[in-house]
């Protein structure tokens, strides 16, 4: 504590500020971010601009990536992007019974720093990544297969926003209970009144578990990382192995950062496997593991919750998300809105839409009515001129990210009528990715048989196109589906005000996020830090959201200490 307070004034006077607006705008829940989203933004005051990114990037490849942590017993890598290119990075490999009790061993200097230190120094660490943010896009594109201006700005600021949102969470639930000594005293009539001092400490559970994910390492990763060290825990990060560098880089700054501010740096550390030795099972049942934080399939996160018994488990799983297409005063706003959600990222985003509900009989527009043939077919039109020029589409569209996603999308194909056949996109600085357009299969929603492929998660570009024999019926179907299986989004599409409160009122039942009507440049697949939840905790898709207080109250506990006064 005493070495860390000088650092800690300096922090303050860089960061206090941002601290403060974070808190603020959790609560009116408008738009903010600290961190630019324009790559033009950077350059200046030590961050580095596009060309510096680039060969801070290019410098990491095909080396060693040393991060000085204890019971480093070997090297391993692997990772391939998915543009094609293999990365070469080797990274420390860990003996966990060296490494687990060398990070237990900075917690109580940490847990002495309170609320605010360990907010100032999570700010810094994110300070520094945001500097970095060119140079964490590249790692982000060539590991999940994201498009570079996507990496750089889901993989860079908002995945930083998220970041600083559970940092500011974390600061409020902690500074609920009073700082310090409070005195208590009760009368006792003539007697003298009972007097105590008392004192409260929000004290971490131990070490927290970090299992990233493939797709969104940093944007998924960063809540649950932050909210466990703001929160007073030490963090073990365990990237996917297709998607380790993002992570590591992270981890690399959040090491420097502490070790500077005076705490002990194994606070945060990296767990990396070899080939096939899939260590997440094994870490996440350990005595020492408090905290687990997971996004990626339905099994392993069931597994987690079932298992991990000691653990308090934040999981974020597998969901089918559903539209409801009733009827539109913005028919072309509407197949726009809707062609750019099912393209983006190649559909590898867990809030894409899959099923599309559309009445048989079709739906009334401001261009008169459209069958639900009709309907589809434009949709299919809307995607393929939005992705018919090949610059644009590879802008959009990114690379698969492995080959379970390219088996899906061929397999779909097979499931019913296709609406719209997925084709190859070259893509012309990287000759090895693997680049395809969405595809979209027609399905009736009446026939039980097609019930196996809607009610299923086909996570990738794929699309469902499914009549209902009407919007009653639609209403119900996407209610089974929430229930059943889980939706980290829902959409809809009325100009019926009872439409529109029926909708609502299924999404508040079975607590799924809802967008309304979206037709702008807002789409169901994003969500905005500081203001939009991500997923709610309160279906199968995920047991928590992000970000809200639930996601880091019981990251802690307060412990009291009463004395005699």
């Amino acid at each position: 504590m005493t070495t860390a307070q000088p650092t800690t004034d300096v922090l303050a006077e860089k960061h206090r500020s941002t601290l403060d607006q974070a808190l603020a705008t959790i609560r009116t829940r408008a738009y903010w971010s600290p961190y630019p989203e324009h790559p033009k933004a950077y350059g200046a005051d030590g961050s580095l601009d596009a060309a510096a990114g680039l060969a801070a990037h290019e410098a990491v490849l095909n080396g060693r990536f040393d991060l000085d942590q204890p019971g480093t017993d070997g090297w391993t890598g692997g990772e391939v992007s998915p543009y094609g290119p293999a990365l070469g990075v080797e990274y420390p490999h860990a003996d966990v019974d060296v490494l687990l009790p060398a990070m237990r061993a900075g917690l109580p200097a940490w847990r002495d720093a309170g609320p605010e230190t360990r907010a100032l120094v999570c700010l810094e660490i994110l300070a520094r990544i945001s500097a970095r943010t060119h140079e964490f896009a590249h790692a982000v594109m060539h590991t999940s297969g994201q498009a570079y201006m996507m990496a750089f700005q889901a993989g860079g600021p908002h995945a930083q926003d998220r970041g600083l949102e559970a940092v500011a969470y974390a600061y409020e639930e902690q500074t609920r209970t009073p700082a310090g000594r409070a005195a208590w005293s009760k009368p006792q009539g003539k007697r003298d009144p009972l007097e105590l001092s008392k004192e409260f400490t929000p004290v971490g559970r131990g070490v927290a578990l970090v299992i990233g994910c493939n797709t969104f390492p940093t944007w998924n990763g960063y809540p649950g990382l932050f909210a466990s060290l703001a929160t007073g825990n030490a963090v073990l990060v365990k990237p996917h192995p297709r998607a380790v560098l993002p992570l590591a880089l992270t981890v690399k700054v959040a090491r420097e950062v502490l070790a500077e501010s005076g705490f002990d740096p194994n606070l945060v550390a990296l767990a990396t496997e070899r080939p096939g030795e899939g260590i997440a099972k094994a870490l996440a049942v350990r005595p020492e593991i408090r905290i687990i934080d997971y996004t990626g399939s339905t099994e392993f996160g069931d597994w987690l919750e079932a298992n991990a018994r000691q653990a308090q488990v934040y999981t974020e799983k597998a969901g089918v998300n559903t539209v409801l297409i009733d009827s539109t005063d913005d028919y072309k706003g509407m197949l726009s809105n809707l062609a750019f959600s099912l393209s983006l990222y190649s559909g590898q985003m867990c809030t894409t839409p899959q099923n599309l509900l559309i009445p048989r009989d079709g739906i009334t527009t401001d261009q008169g009515p459209r069958s639900y043939d009709e309907v589809v077919a434009d949709l299919a039109a809307a995607v393929g001129g939005l992705l018919g020029d090949d610059a644009r589409a590879n802008a959009l569209l990114g690379a698969l990210v492995n080959s379970d996603v390219k088996a899906r999308l061929e397999a779909a194909a097979g499931l019913g009528e296709v609406a719209l056949a997925s084709r190859e996109v070259a893509h012309p600085d990287f000759p090895e990715a693997v680049v395809r357009t969405p595809v979209m299969v027609k399905l009736d929603g009446s026939k039980p048989d097609a019930e196996a492929a809607y009610l299923s998660e086909c996570f990738g570009p794929v699309s469902f196109a499914v009549s209902v024999d009407s919007t009653a019926d639609g209403l119900e179907l996407l209610r089974r589906t929430i229930r059943d299986k889980g939706a980290m989004t829902v959409g809809a599409y009325t100009t019926s005000a009872d439409t529109e409160r029926a909708v609502e009122e299924i999404c508040l039942e079975e607590s799924a996020q809802l967008s309304l009507n979206l037709t702008g440049g807002v789409y169901v697949n994003q969500t905005a830090a500081f203001s939009d939840f991500h997923g709610s905790g309160g279906n199968p898709a995920a047991n928590a959201a992000l970000c809200d207080g639930a996601f880091v109250s019981n990251r802690f506990r307060v412990v009291e200490v009463r004395r005699q006064a």
